[in-house]
């Protein structure tokens, strides 16, 4: 089965969240403590992936007193493939292609190497495909009413 980790939903989320308070402005500021109160994040994890987010380049990270995280690009410039990418490394299903040091031990006789190099071009496609602000929550088209909400 194909899944991504937890981290990297989790990455989805916390962005997300971001894009969201933020609107087009990508230069709001989010300390990790306010993004684990408001994602429901674990704090460790938030400030793994903030971290993480920030050295490639998809976050800003601010020093200081008022420092914080921001986006460094607007949702629509940020693709689940650079997430994916900046969290799980190159998208790659067979460790043959994805430049790895260790192998197997039948590349040599494998006809098949090749051929996942297609796969993993049309995932990387998909991936590309969408962006964060194609993944943020849509608003309810209606009010509840208070009845709705009591259920």
């Amino acid at each position: 089965m194909i899944r991504l980790n937890k981290m990297t939903d989790y990455a989805v989320v916390m962005l997300s969240h971001m894009a969201n308070i933020e609107g087009s402005d990508t230069g709001r500021m989010v300390t990790a403590v306010q993004m684990a109160q408001d994602s429901g994040v674990p704090l460790p994890s938030v400030s793994k992936l903030m971290q993480q987010l920030s050295k490639a380049g998809i976050l800003t990270s601010h020093r200081g007193a008022g420092g914080g995280y921001s986006l460094d690009r607007a949702a629509g410039q940020v693709t689940v493939a650079d997430i994916v990418t900046a969290l799980e490394g190159p998208i790659a299903l067979t460790s043959c292609i994805d430049g790895a040091d260790t192998s197997c031990g039948s590349m040599p006789l494998c006809s098949m190497s090749g051929n996942w190099n297609q796969v993993n071009h049309a995932i990387q496609a998909a991936l590309e495909s969408v962006s964060l602000a194609e993944m943020m929550p849509r608003p309810f088209a209606f009010e509840p009413t208070p009845e709705e909400l009591a259920k």
